[in-house]
């Protein structure tokens, strides 16, 4: 009778300790997407402070363009949060993309502006911002798959399941961001 209860104790033990080890490889892991999602916001919010810069710059050629463009982004520009989904994020690079495409129709009409230095370093930064947001994507969608395929075995599914944890979303590629214009 005591070898039988000791058997049942240490297979509880067992058990409530591998789900308390499951519970906490989920938490990291669905951490890891919520600290990439952060990150990706704070390179958006940097791109469109240099997108904000490179408008002003602009001011002194088109002066009603920019300013048309400067309200339209600060209007539809929100904030990327741990708590952003991948649509908040392909809503807020269309609204890049967008300025950037309007951006490109200035600098075709005035191509002195091509030629200014810091209108070039501003520009430069944008790119670089974006650099830095693709690698943030990357990033982003490897933790996805990571905290995916561990949600989706056996037996981690149960514990997955009871405890709340779900399947995220990728962040999927952009259709016509192949077809972003050239500012140089």
């Amino acid at each position: 009778m005591l070898p039988t209860f000791i058997v049942i104790i240490a297979i509880t033990g067992i058990i409530v300790l591998w789900t308390i080890s499951t519970q906490r490889k989920l938490v990291v892991l669905d951490e890891n997407i919520s600290n990439a999602m952060s990150q990706i916001g704070v390179q958006l919010s940097s791109r469109f402070d240099a997108l904000t810069a490179l408008l002003d710059l602009t001011k002194g050629y088109a002066k009603h363009e920019s300013e048309t463009l400067i309200e339209t982004i600060k209007s539809r520009r929100s904030v990327i949060t741990a708590k952003s989904t991948p649509n908040d994020v392909l809503h807020q690079e269309g609204v890049i993309s967008e300025a950037l495409g309007r951006i490109a129709m200035v600098t075709e009409q005035y191509p002195e502006l091509l030629a200014n230095q810091t209108y070039i370093k501003t520009m430069d930064a944008v790119q670089t911002f974006e650099n830095m947001v693709r690698t943030s994507r990357l990033i982003y969608n490897d933790s996805v798959t990571k905290l995916n395929r561990e949600i989706r075995m056996f037996p981690t599914t149960l514990i997955a399941g009871m405890l709340g944890f779900q399947q995220r979303d990728y962040l999927e590629e952009q259709a016509g961001k192949t077809d972003m214009p050239s500012m140089k």
